[in-house]
């Protein structure tokens, strides 16, 4: 049984479009490797070991993207603001210190950009909790109390 993968609408056009670039650029690729080839020996040739590995990479990484695609599941945007849920977006206060956060599925994860895992410390903290609620987050830089004051 294949592992369902949680991802907002957002995020499935993000891999789409990965996709379609990774497709693009099979055809470069193997004009490259097809040069090389015609330089003669393969062994000691640099060129065409760059471009199998370069062919090899792009390969892997559009079956690992048509595999996310496969057996995506879509975040729905909850209805009920009441707790924190997969597809939330979180504003915290606390220390004089504002943060917000989206809780999405692992592939989406972007914590810089404040998309964090469900599965991440601070995802686990969040998830089931309600509006005005406080919430410990422990991560390795600190920890630190903060307050929901937004739940969308």
């Amino acid at each position: 049984m294949n592992k369902a993968f949680l991802l907002t609408k957002d995020g499935i056009a993000e891999l789409e479009a990965e996709l379609a670039a990774l497709i693009a650029e099979r055809a470069p690729v193997a004009d490259r490797i097809k040069t090389a080839r015609d330089l003669g020996d393969l062994s000691e040739n640099a060129e065409y070991q760059t471009a199998r590995e370069e062919h090899d990479k792009i390969e892997a990484r559009i079956s690992e993207v048509e595999h996310i695609l496969r057996n995506v599941e879509v975040i729905k945007k909850p209805k009920d603001g009441s707790k924190v849920q997969i597809g939330s977006t979180v504003k915290l206060k606390g220390d004089g210190k504002t943060k917000q956060f989206q809780v999405v599925g692992t592939v989406e994860a972007d914590p810089l950009s404040g998309k964090i895992s469900d599965e991440s410390p601070i995802g686990k903290a969040l998830l089931g909790k309600k509006l005005g609620e406080s919430v410990e987050i422990i991560t390795p830089a600190e920890t630190a109390t903060y307050k929901i004051t937004e739940i969308n």
